[in-house]
C-alpha cells in the first residue's frame, strides 16, 4: 500500500492519536516529504479545530424531511440494482 493511501486510511486515527507509534512515525515522515498529503492532513486538522466546540445547527423540519427522503431514495435505488 502506498504511503499516500496509508495516510488517507489512517488519517482519522492519526489525528485522534489512536495509532501505533511506529506507524505514526512513518506517516509523520511521509507528511513531511509529500506536499499533497501535507495539504490533506493540515486542512483536515484545521477543519476539525474550527468546528470543535461549535454548537450543532438545528435543521428546519422541512429540510430534515427532504434530506431523509433523499437518502432513503438513494439507498433504495442502490440496493434495488444489486444482484
Amino acid at each position: 500500500m502506498s504511503n499516500c493511501r496509508k495516510l488517507l486510511n489512517e488519517l482519522s486515527n492519526f489525528l485522534d492519536n489512536e495509532i501505533e507509534p511506529g506507524l505514526r512515525e512513518e506517516l509523520e515522515k511521509h507528511i513531511a516529504k509529500c506536499p499533497h498529503c501535507y495539504v490533506v492532513f493540515d486542512s483536515t486538522k484545521k477543519t476539525i479545530q474550527i468546528f470543535r466546540g461549535c454548537d450543532p445547527y438545528e435543521l428546519p423540519e422541512t429540510l430534515h424531511r427532504k434530506l431523509q427522503e433523499a437518502v432513503r431514495k438513494q439507498y433504495e435505488d442502490s440496493t434495488r440494482n444489486r444482484p
